[in-house]
């Protein structure tokens, strides 16, 4: 069996839209939906590859691109690793040089039909926002973190962790009761932290694993949405491993919560999530002014606790 490196790119409108392929009569898999991109030839760089297939693909020319997730996958014709771009920026109308039909679509609720095998798991992907706020009641008070997390709900919070640790069990119960009156409305996807009383998890169906929990595990937990936070490839590799929907990489600078940790800073974060197949969100020291550069250096965006909150 071949292998193959292939450029992939979710091309994404402001809308949020994104530009799926339908392949061609005559290549493997035809009818089938993609992402559009293809072969990394022998010379050629990732990027410029990218480049080179969106530009004889689709007639339009990248301005703006950043590294995602790298997914390997086993097709009966040949073993790819994918490597998903994210772009955003490019010049020219977009056109089947191909004659392959193109579509535009919400990821939320697809239209196309059927999708390239591979494309499962990028979807589920795609849909984690940028951003991911951990709780801090314990820190400012239940009753300001309430009135916070209303406001951060009607500006478009979508996923939310649940850490309190210094909250006795009666206090989280009602503040769990509070929390779903103002998060379920809006559809916000809330995991509960691994370190919390386990008695609490029924409320939620999503679970953050601290790393010691996660170097525990050797299955998934039974939870439709499962992350971890990592220090290190090491874990990283683990959280992989157990088929988890994303991962937290920390810290990637200092921190107050941490302050005698050393920070990876943005180079070594990109070593260790380089190739990476599930989305990983930096922590530390983050505010939402970093987002873009920390997606430059290929994390899917930023965690923050006090700074989601102000």
């Amino acid at each position: 069996m071949k292998h193959i490196d292939v450029a992939v790119a979710v091309i994404k409108r402001e809308d949020g839209k994104v530009l799926f392929a339908e392949r061609p009569p005559g290549k493997a898999c035809a009818g089938e939906w993609e992402f559009p991109g293809g072969k990394v030839e022998t010379g050629e760089s990732v990027r410029q590859a990218l480049d080179r297939e969106i530009r004889e693909e689709l007639a339009i020319s990248i301005t703006q691109a950043r590294p995602w997730i790298t997914l390997s996958h086993q097709y009966p014709h040949a073993s790819v690793l994918l490597h998903f771009f994210i772009v955003s920026g490019w010049t020219g109308r977009e056109h089947g040089e191909e004659d392959q039909r193109l579509s535009w679509q919400n990821l939320s609720d697809l239209t196309i039909s059927p999708l390239l095998a591979a494309n499962g798991p990028v979807i589920r992907a795609l849909l984690l926002p940028e951003t991911y706020a951990i709780s801090c009641a314990g820190d400012i008070g239940e009753e300001e973190f309430l009135r916070r997390l209303a406001e951060a709900v009607d500006n478009g919070l979508q996923l939310l962790q649940l850490r309190e640790k210094s909250l006795n069990n009666s206090r989280l119960r009602q503040l769990i009761d509070q929390i779903l009156a103002i998060t379920e409305p809006g559809g916000v996807r809330i995991l509960i932290n691994s370190d919390m009383p386990e008695e609490l998890t029924k409320h939620f169906n999503g679970l953050h694993l601290t790393s010691k929990h996660l170097l525990q595990l050797d299955n998934r937990p039974d939870f439709k949405l499962v992350a971890a936070s990592c220090h290190s490839r090491q874990e990283l590799e683990h959280a992989i491993k157990l088929g988890l929907d994303f991962a937290v990489l920390s810290p990637v600078n200092h921190t107050r919560s941490h302050p005698q940790a050393t920070p990876l800073g943005l180079s070594k974060m990109r070593e260790i999530i380089t190739n990476c197949p599930i989305p990983v969100y930096a922590l530390g020291g983050m505010s939402l002014d970093q987002l873009h550069e920390i997606q430059s250096h290929g994390a899917h965006g930023i965690a923050m606790m006090r700074n989601a909150w102000q």
